[in-house]
């Protein structure tokens, strides 16, 4: 299953251009850009609609503010951002919004002696670790949490995005939810003050630089940590139960969530109440023009997300993603163009 995501991801700029030729019609061409999240599943659904839609997506993944940015200024047909826009900045710029997949984003750490899975943490500790009041692995209060592990004395060194990045925003928010030190300090962003640690680029750059750097603690999507062979956290959640990111446990916070009340289906999915949920799961979502320049490339984006809507969940497993709800689906294709 990883080897199959790893190669569907270095094609992921280029989704779709294989040798397969319609008979019937030339594929209409459609471009995207943003999240580095979303691009395995783009990659694997732009496949498949190629061959059989005859849409032909090429999708680049530069991140989500990269992602709004282009959207914004009509230089693609449709941006990708894991953190949603808010109701009065679409309507300023002509936007509809909408989730297409759900999945985690997990804590990576690379500690001596500590074997994969193992090694347990709570929001607090996890905000203490990166705000720079935790530096060295047997502090106390990862003991506490680890009373049967040999913690070493290595130094902390956090890892963090040096883009913009949905995946900074949704962890951040998480921590400002768990802390209300970090919160206060920090708060959530795309982009925020780190107040130490080392950056890195894209999803992969930060499963690199914590898998090649001794003490190292990153935040990814759930599929560059598994890729990675990293060493996954267990993370206490919202009932105190300590959990492993798992399909199961992504789906189980997905079930807990408000979705009905959601502002332009920004739904929360953070520290939910489910008793085997994991408590860092986001969505990630599209932004397409109301005002689109080209009709035939806006009909082509609404006919590729459908179609992956209806056809893509073997995908979604195979990639370690959740989808939507069928609910939330119907509603995202009802309400698209009103």
């Amino acid at each position: 299953m990883i080897k199959n995501k790893l190669a569907l991801f270095g094609f992921v700029a280029m989704t779709a251009l294989g040798s397969v030729s319609l008979s019937s019609a030339r594929a209409a061409e459609i471009t995207g850009a943003g999240s580095s999240f979303a691009a395995p599943i783009y990659g694997a659904w732009g496949a498949g609609a190629k061959t059989q839609i005859g849409v032909n997506v090429n999708y680049q993944s530069v991140g989500s503010s990269a992602g709004q940015d282009q959207v914004i200024a009509r230089t693609v047909d449709f941006g990708a951002s894991d953190k949603p826009m808010a109701g009065d900045r679409l309507a300023a710029e002509h936007l509809y919004q909408f989730p297409t997949v759900m999945s985690g984003i997990v804590v990576v750490a690379n500690v001596p002696g500590i074997e994969p899975g193992s090694l347990r943490l709570d929001g607090p500790t996890l905000a203490a670790l990166y705000d720079g009041e935790i530096t060295e692995w047997d502090d106390d209060r990862i003991k506490a949490l680890n009373p049967g592990l040999k913690l070493p004395e290595t130094d902390v060194a956090p890892v963090h995005r040096a883009d913009g990045s949905g995946t900074s925003f949704v962890f951040t928010s998480y921590l400002s939810q768990v802390s209300p030190e970090w919160k206060q300090k920090l708060g959530a962003g795309t982009s925020i003050a780190w107040p130490g640690g080392s950056g890195a680029r894209g999803n992969d750059g930060v499963a690199a630089m914590v898998k090649q750097t001794e003490g190292g603690i990153g935040y990814v999507e759930y599929s560059y940590a598994a890729q990675n062979h990293l060493n996954i956290a267990q993370m206490k959640n919202h009932t105190g139960a300590f959990v492993s990111p798992t399909l199961k446990s992504f789906v189980e916070a997905a079930n807990a969530a408000d979705w009905v009340h959601a502002d332009h289906y920004a739904v929360n999915l953070l520290d939910t109440a489910g008793a085997g949920a994991w408590p860092i799961v986001t969505a990630t979502f599209v932004l397409v023009p109301t005002n689109p320049k080209d009709a035939k490339a806006a009909k082509a984006v609404r006919d590729f997300f459908a179609w992956g809507f209806q056809n893509g969940d073997a995908d979604n497993a195979r990639l370690d993603y959740v989808g939507l709800p069928k609910s939330v689906k119907d509603s995202v294709l009802a309400g698209w163009g009103k």
